[in-house]
């Protein structure tokens, strides 16, 4: 055990319903925080250790070889490309950050198991499933709001070179997902109830009710405050309402179907009020528009031309059916286009700590085309539209 002393700054220890909990508040890439962990759970060897991840960051730790059972064409098939690609995002920002100081990312999470294993305590993931956050933001986001949620990971990732071991102690008071999304989160008060308080009582309710008289819970800093609050109120928090994703608003479903209906219906104005010329202007207009900026985007990602050709063909017609999208076909392309190797899984935690890395991996680049494929696409639909409307002028 470490001679270093505890700082209790960092702790919090609780007396509830017959239960010692003590609360350890981490930055998730310090060594202080990560011997900190390690010399609590020893001196203190609880019946039960809570850290702050879901199942799924949990079996990625305990399974170094996890990547290598990806199916990617299954996670395109299936619409979560894009949930995957941001989670990489946030691996490889706390990556990037942990490689500069020569540690682990998750380092205090792995000393929390490797320290729980050794005194024989249960381990309780406690966390809500990172992919059930990030799609409970995308749903409460606009076109806009989403373009700028993509680019603002991507700018935040590039900076992590500007941070210095002195910030890292700063950032235990900011969740690693609230620092990459910052900016947006002041412009969009739900991010943070979203990141912060709806965690802060999953995280609450999940240490409350675990198993065991003496339990350690390891959480990020910045959901101390929060977790302390809710134990203290003593009040049951229904964990199935957290994790429900909820249904999209009526507006989206409503525009899912409004916008290829409009368009259909100014194909048909064009027709019938302008004459053939007209009809067949804007038929021109919405199928280079969505094709050349869909095709854009695949560019961007550096796909397969078979790809590129693939999103330019399919934009204008998948456009027009709100149950596909250009970026899954092109996806879909690509993947079998360049299938991905094994070395291509395995190099995943490597690769993804550099911006380079991203575009020469098979597996992420795979994700780069749907992600921006859908944008183009996306743009091109905007850009389309007044300028057919414009026709009928």
């Amino acid at each position: 055990m470490s001679e270093n002393p505890i700082d209790h700054d960092d702790i919090h220890t609780l007396e509830r319903n017959g239960k010692k909990i003590i609360l350890i508040g981490t930055a998730h890439v310090s060594r202080h925080s990560a011997q900190l962990v390690s010399d609590t759970i020893a001196s203190e060897q609880p019946d039960t250790v809570c850290v702050e991840l879901c199942n799924n960051r949990l079996a990625t730790i305990q399974d170094q070889d996890r990547w290598q059972n990806m199916d990617i064409v299954k996670i395109i098939k299936a619409k979560k490309a894009l949930m995957l690609f941001m989670n990489l995002l946030l691996a490889a920002f706390q990556k990037k950050i942990a490689d500069k100081f020569g540690i682990k990312p998750g380092q205090e999470m792995i000393n929390a198991i490797a320290a729980a294993e050794k005194t024989g305590a249960d381990i309780i993931p406690a966390d809500r499933e990172i992919q059930i956050t990030l799609s409970r933001i995308w749903r409460g986001m606009g076109l806009w709001e989403k373009i700028k949620l993509i680019f603002s990971m991507l700018l935040s990732f590039g900076q992590s070179d500007e941070i210095e071991e002195a910030d890292i102690e700063k950032m235990k008071h900011q969740d690693i997902l609230q620092t990459l999304l910052s900016e947006l989160k002041e412009d969009h008060p739900f991010i943070g109830k979203v990141l912060i308080d709806e965690r802060d009582q999953f995280l609450a309710e999940s240490i409350r009710s675990a198993p065991g008289d003496n339990i350690v819970a390891v959480v990020g800093a910045a959901h101390l405050p929060g977790i302390l609050e809710y134990i203290e109120q003593d009040t049951p928090i229904d964990l199935a309402a957290l994790r429900t994703l909820p249904p999209p608003g009526k507006i989206g479903k409503i525009l899912k179907w409004l916008i290829p209906g409009l368009i259909v219906m100014l194909f048909i104005a064009g027709f019938l009020m302008e004459g053939k010329g007209a009809g067949t202007d804007m038929i021109w207009i919405w199928v280079l528009a969505n094709g050349i900026f869909a095709g854009i985007g695949a560019l961007i990602a550096l796909a397969h031309p078979y790809t590129i050709f693939s999103s330019i063909l399919a934009a204008p017609l998948t456009s027009l059916n709100p149950m596909i999208a250009a970026g899954w076909v092109a996806g879909l392309v690509e993947a079998f286009a360049r299938k991905p190797k094994v070395r291509d899984l395995e190099a995943i935690p490597e690769d993804i700590t550099s911006i380079k890395g991203f575009w020469r991996n098979n597996v992420t680049r795979i994700l780069l085309v749907v992600v921006f494929t859908n944008l183009g696409s996306s743009i091109g639909t905007m850009t389309a539209l007044p300028l057919m409307i414009k026709l009928l002028s």
